[in-house]
């Protein structure tokens, strides 16, 4: 590990991931076998920028890595480790991109999914907002702030993925504004996952500075869905078109790819390429854990981490 565990909200983490328990699971201490250099995004000098959310801290020595991606519940946390956060970014030369979770990460208790959103639009959260945001202010590492991340998607993991277009729009607003009374110099992503109808959830570009898009390669289903293995360039494509209109710089904010050698050397060499098909990609971060979330018809939680094993 990279650096001493810290608790939050009672479970021992690392300060890279303070979102890695968001299923309420704890991370252990644990040693890990480095994986060939196949399963390592490829960063070269032509490269756009690489990061990750890197809960393990797989990557804390690495001088590829410019972005350092964490997870945020906005209740039941010690905002105060964020500091330590910050320290690590800082003595790495890396950006803060904080992803607010807009719920608790308690499995006792947590609003339907209506009810988070009345409370959002009646202001009744807007303290939880400007807690995290006030806090953030003070990091001195630069700050890119991330809420309620793939809206657009209905798999019933995200409280906030079940609301309107319009409303998601409203509440989205709500919370930039109040986190920019706070914090004034950091850039705020509107993340969708990069499904079809995504527009709907757009809050407008007064409140976007950055996009974010979600892309996961995954061999075997690929395969099962399309009959082939299919590329980074034909995963990112369709969200990349639904979102390129808004002119805004583009990142993957999540990335993951698992399989067969051929299959993860292919997706590695090509995730930081410069695509002429694809102007407005600025950055990639990948996800460097095993999913949080199981995938679809029986697929499980591929684990896209960059190391072969972890033993406790």
């Amino acid at each position: 590990m990279s650096l001493t565990g810290l608790l939050l909200s009672g479970v021992a983490v690392l300060p890279t991931a303070l979102g890695s328990v968001a299923e309420g699971q704890p991370l252990a201490m644990t040693t890990s076998s480095i994986a060939p250099p196949t399963k390592m995004p490829v960063v070269t000098k032509e490269s756009i920028t690489f990061g990750a959310y890197d809960p393990h801290g797989d990557l804390g020595a690495s001088p590829d890595s410019k972005i350092e991606h964490l997870f945020l519940p906005w209740e039941d946390v010690d905002l105060r480790t964020l500091a330590l956060a910050d320290d690590y970014a800082q003595a790495r030369g890396r950006t803060l991109l904080i992803s607010v979770e807009p719920w608790t990460w308690s499995t006792g208790w947590r609003q339907t999914s209506q009810e988070l959103l009345h409370s959002i639009l009646d202001g009744s959260r807007d303290a939880n907002m400007a807690a995290v945001c006030s806090t953030a202010a003070k990091l001195k590492s630069p700050v890119i702030i991330r809420w309620g991340q793939e809206m657009d998607e209905t798999d019933s993991q995200f409280s906030w993925s079940h609301w309107q277009g319009d409303d998601y729009a409203k509440a989205y607003r709500r919370m930039v504004e109040v986190c920019k009374v706070h914090l004034k110099t950091a850039k705020y992503m509107w993340s969708p996952k990069g499904n079809e109808g995504l527009q709907a959830f757009y809050p407008g570009n007064d409140v976007v500075d950055l996009i974010g898009l979600s892309v996961f390669g995954l061999e075997q289903y690929d395969r099962d869905k399309t009959g082939r293995d299919q590329t980074f360039a034909e995963h990112l494509a369709p969200g990349y078109a639904r979102v390129a209109g808004y002119g805004k710089p583009i990142m993957v904010a999540e990335l993951g790819y698992e399989g067969g050698d051929s299959f993860v050397r292919n997706w590695a060499e090509s995730v930081t390429k410069r695509y002429p098909q694809f102007p407005a990609l600025s950055a990639v971060i990948y996800f460097n854990d095993r999913e949080v979330y199981p995938w679809p018809d029986g697929y499980g939680r591929p684990d896209w981490r960059v190391v072969h094993q972890s033993i406790n």
